[in-house]
């Protein structure tokens, strides 16, 4: 008889149960007003390569034994990814504090790591909706085809998490809207666009080289661009081993904001 009785499901945890919420909410979120979300960056990264691969890039000529256009495909990509990243986690993180909805999460039994992964997952999926559309349009200027998928996934996942915490710890410490646009504008945009998005460091003289190195978005849009084309400036393992430090000391730090309620606590 106890054989033919049915087993009752196990019931799910809160840790779980509060993850998928929230990624859900996430990513019905920026589904839901796409033409804010998905819709610019695919215009933009159009224009880039109408303008810089096709029209410039047919002046220039090749770039360390790859076409203009094909060189910077994985930078505008990774551009489009660390900039949807840390747009889509820095505006809602801080709507959710702004709107005093942060003060239900943080009395309810959910651990800080899951409001994190949620924010922060909501980002990802962004980003990887973001840089699969760019991708698409990039083919239909060239014809791109991934040469390693292993370095390629592992450089995107990275960077798209390391913008992503970035854009929680922003929105931890903003206390206006103008405040959100602060890194982007002045911070991100810059290092983007010096980080070898359009041009190889052996173009620039030996002093700009090494000011180069120091700026850690050349070394993700170098990697990915060895992931996807097979070309790059810098050590593949040593990009990984930098990204993963990022990673880990973004996520901790974080975890110490939140668990202090700095930025969030009245």
């Amino acid at each position: 008889m106890s054989n033919n009785r049915k087993r009752k499901p196990k019931p799910r945890s809160i840790s779980g149960v509060a993850l998928t919420t929230l990624l859900y909410k996430e990513i019905k979120r920026f589904l839901r007003i796409w033409p804010q979300t998905i819709l610019p960056p695919a215009v933009t990264t159009s224009l880039y390569f109408l303008i810089f691969g096709t029209l410039i890039g047919n002046r220039i000529g090749e770039v360390n034994g790859l076409s203009y256009m094909d060189f910077i495909v994985p930078g505008v990509v990774l551009m489009s990814v660390i900039t949807s990243a840390y747009s889509n986690v820095v505006s809602s993180f801080f709507s959710t504090k702004f709107q005093r909805n942060i003060e239900e999460l943080i009395v309810s039994p959910v651990p800080n790591w899951v409001i994190i992964a949620g924010y922060c997952g909501g980002g990802v999926v962004r980003s990887a909706i973001v840089g699969t559309v760019i991708l698409l349009i990039a083919n239909v200027f060239t014809h791109i085809t991934i040469h390693h998928w292993g370095i390629t996934v592992s450089i995107f996942l990275l960077t798209a998490m390391t913008f992503s915490l970035a854009g929680f710890i922003n929105a931890t410490f903003a206390k206006t809207f103008d405040d959100i646009a602060i890194v982007p504008n002045f911070v991100l945009t810059p290092l983007s666009y010096l980080g070898g998005v359009f041009y190889s460091i052996q173009m620039l003289p030996e002093f700009w080289q090494k000011v180069s190195l120091v700026n850690p978005i050349f070394y993700m849009i170098n990697a990915f661009r060895y992931g996807v084309v097979g070309n790059s400036d810098i050590d593949i393992p040593t990009t990984f081993i930098m990204l993963s430090g990022l990673v880990v000391v973004l996520a901790c730090f974080s975890l110490w904001l939140l668990h202090k309620g700095i930025g969030i606590r009245s």
